[in-house]
């Protein structure tokens, strides 16, 4: 059995900043990192849209407001020392009718409350920066940005082995057993003895929480985002960010155009039920994963009262014509054939048993053991962030 200090499970972006920060503020503590696939940021991560957020969406005070303006320019600072593409490039939240502009500017009222750099802008201005949008008026929030998380992740790690911490792939949480002073950890790559266990583990941090003995009051469940990606001939269609006014019924923020660090542009996404927690395809059924979702009484209120939207969303997702139609609101000239299928995404997202949605993270401790159970959008933003609250929150018993 190994001896640790520290084991975090989960090697995504969450966990990996957790460990950096842990081991920044503490630098004799020995972390262990447990990710049970063979590589990290396998999931939630490495199928991120890569856009630093700005905050402006979110409720003012709460976690997720607070973390993304920090974690953003932890983030950015990060990238700008390890060398890590990412770039300042702006957005716009478009509306394209009347009915749209109360929930503008209810986005816009936050945005100030949030400390987030933003302007309300006339269809001649939103003319001047996305000259293909169909919007009469329009948010400019130009300290939004994109990046590539997926290579903050191998950086992270590369300086968390620097300072001896252990990076362990193919290692897949089985078992954990809580003692009067420890806690082990059994998993596929061997056993792991500590004195602190951090939950990250995104798309199943609920299923390794009740491994701990803690019961939560909110499941997992899993949506899957499709995208499209925009054919080189057409990405002049979008300069950098375009995003719709979000739908305030639907928990989600609809279809928009992303320009990728790496080149392209992306479309996207819908939010479907997936019959896998880590269903990236149609086709990729878990009857497990599928039958706790369908007979979990919160996921059921939840299509309740959402199913009109809901049906919405999966007929986008078979048909690239309705697809096509969601993206016309915002880019009118675009069509079928200026679009390629893309990458697919799989959120995993708290839902209570009454049907509500978890709309902030959320960091239960419960002794020596930190659940980070909920971290939806903007996890990637806020990761460094969320890792020094998790340190903080160690930092009283260690």
């Amino acid at each position: 059995m190994s001896r640790t200090d520290v084991v975090i499970v989960g090697g995504g972006i969450v966990g990996l900043a957790s460990a950096y920060q842990l081991v920044r503020r503490f630098p004799t503590l020995h972390v262990t990192i447990l990710e049970k696939e063979a590589e990290l940021g396998s999931h939630q991560t490495g199928h991120n849209s890569g856009v630093l957020h700005s905050g402006i969406y979110y409720k003012p005070g709460s976690l997720r407001a607070t973390n993304c303006r920090t974690g953003k320019r932890a983030m950015e600072e990060f990238c700008e020392a390890e060398g890590v593409p990412y770039e300042i490039c702006g957005k716009v939240i478009v509306a394209v009718s009347e009915e749209e502009f109360p929930q503008l500017e209810q986005i816009y009222q936050r945005g100030q409350e949030n400390g987030v750099r933003c302007e309300m802008i006339s269809a001649e201005r939103l003319a001047e920066l996305e000259p293909h949008t169909a919007g009469i008026k329009a948010i400019h929030v130009p300290e939004a940005g994109i990046c590539d998380f997926r290579k903050v992740c191998l950086k992270l790690a590369e300086r968390l082995q620097e300072r001896e911490a252990i990076v362990q792939p193919n290692a897949r949480v089985t078992r954990i057993l809580k003692q009067d002073h420890s806690v082990v950890v059994e998993s596929t790559a061997g056993s792991f003895e500590a004195r602190y266990l951090v939950n990250c583990a995104g798309l199943h941090s609920d299923r390794v929480a009740s491994l701990t003995g803690f019961r939560a009051a909110s499941k997992i469940v899993p949506f899957r985002g499709e995208f499209y990606g925009l054919k080189p001939h057409v990405e002049n269609l979008c300069r950098n960010l375009i995003y719709p006014v979000p739908n305030p019924k639907f928990p989600f923020l609809g279809v928009h155009f992303t320009r990728m660090i790496n080149g392209g542009v992306e479309c996207g996404p819908n939010a479907v039920l997936a019959f896998a927690r880590e269903g990236y395809r149609k086709r990729d059924v878990n009857l497990y994963d599928l039958g706790e979702a369908l007979t979990y009484p919160g996921f059921l209120r939840l299509a309740r009262k959402n199913w009109r939207a809901g049906c919405g969303e999966m007929w986008r997702s078979f048909s690239k014509r309705a697809f096509v139609r969601a993206l016309q609101r915002l880019v009118p000239t675009i069509r079928g054939q200026d679009l390629v299928a893309a990458r697919a995404g799989v959120r995993a997202q708290a839902l209570t048993r009454d049907g509500q949605l978890v709309d902030d993270f959320r960091i239960r401790t419960d002794e020596c053991i930190v659940n980070v159970d909920n971290a939806p959008s903007p996890a990637a933003t806020s990761s460094l962030n969320i890792g020094r609250l998790v340190a903080e929150t160690l930092a009283e018993q260690i």
